[in-house]
């Protein structure tokens, strides 16, 4: 893979650009990053931000400098402070036109990791892009079927049989042949991140995992079968266990990454343990997904504030993926 991460700064009037900015600044990325964004947005920053770096604008990535920051111009619009903090079909649009072009330069392999600052999902349907969000777009540019979100920070990795969906269709997105690919998903980031026998847990759906179907039967025609078939090919995975507990015993080492089962079940848990450093991963992919795990906070966006710590955790493990998929 190209040593190059590419970063997408996100949506102009969020914080995206000043974290892409921060942590190409304040950090290890100068000579490894580059954003893909838009002049005018980076250039208003680097004032506001009194970044005294030299920025170099290209169109190809092999006008790439180390020692500078490195701006792909993927699409040029002016840009005022009068725009931060608002909902708008410009920034929807350029925020996809820098995930698509990143993806692009990915797949054809001018760079490695892709990196991703937050969008508006509102501004992207706004912008005639009409996805859930980044997983969305990055399984349809890369053409994978078989996909899923994990959150990851050092305390505990969750992944997903659903994300963005209602959660009475979340319910029925629980089937048997669908957790046995997040199981396999889950096993194969873990033994990427360089874990050589991943210990695995699968939530329950329903209170008390159902208690032997009592409250539900999703866990005993499901659930309960595909952990079976996986462990008779040898994977080190448990459950289900019950929701309420599960991510208990994770977070204090007895699990390397958690099944759950839905959005919330996976979320709540980790953006208590993990919010300012939590990594979003989509699993599956061609190439290699990290983000952010945070939105594009537009009440704060543009007053300089904003923490850059979830970027860089996002930037950290990009390269972890990297170097041990390299070996």
């Amino acid at each position: 893979m190209n040593k190059l991460i590419g970063i997408t700064m996100g949506d102009p009037a969020g914080v995206g650009p000043e974290i892409s900015l921060k942590a190409l600044c304040n950090h290890k990325f100068t000579d490894s990053a580059i954003i893909f964004g838009t002049e005018s947005v980076i250039r208003y920053y680097m004032e506001l931000l009194k970044i005294k770096m030299e920025l170099n604008v290209i169109t190809d990535i092999q006008d790439f400098k180390a020692g500078h920051i490195n701006l792909y111009n993927v699409i040029n619009f002016d840009f005022n402070k009068e725009q931060i903090g608002k909902v708008s079909p410009v920034a929807g649009d350029a925020a996809y036109q820098y995930i698509e072009k990143a993806i692009e330069l990915a797949m054809n392999g001018a760079v490695g990791p892709v990196v991703t600052a937050p969008l508006n999902k509102e501004a992207l349907h706004l912008g005639g892009h009409n996805y859930d969000g980044h997983t969305e777009i990055f399984a349809e540019l890369t053409n994978t079927k078989k996909y899923t979100m994990m959150l990851w920070s050092e305390r505990m990795s969750v992944v997903h049989i659903s994300t963005h969906t209602a959660l009475r269709k979340a319910c029925d997105a629980v089937k048997k042949e669908r957790v046995v690919e997040c199981i396999d998903l889950a096993n194969e980031v873990m033994k990427n991140l360089g874990i050589t026998h991943p210990k695995i847990a699968v939530a329950g759906l329903n209170p008390h995992s159902g208690e032997a179907g009592i409250f539900g039967t999703e866990e005993i025609e499901e659930i309960e079968p595909a952990i079976r078939e996986k462990q008779t090919e040898g994977i080190d995975v448990s459950g289900p266990v019950p929701p309420d507990t599960v991510f208990l015993k994770a977070a204090h080492g007895q699990y390397d990454i958690v099944v759950a089962m839905y959005h919330d079940q996976g979320h709540i848990p980790m953006k208590l343990l993990a919010f300012d450093d939590g990594v979003n991963v989509t699993l599956g992919l061609p190439i290699i997904r990290t983000s952010v795990d945070h939105g594009t906070a537009f009440d704060i966006a543009g007053k300089g504030i904003a923490k850059d710590t979830s970027m860089v955790a996002a930037l950290d493990l990009a390269l972890r993926f990297k170097e041990n998929m390299n070996k």
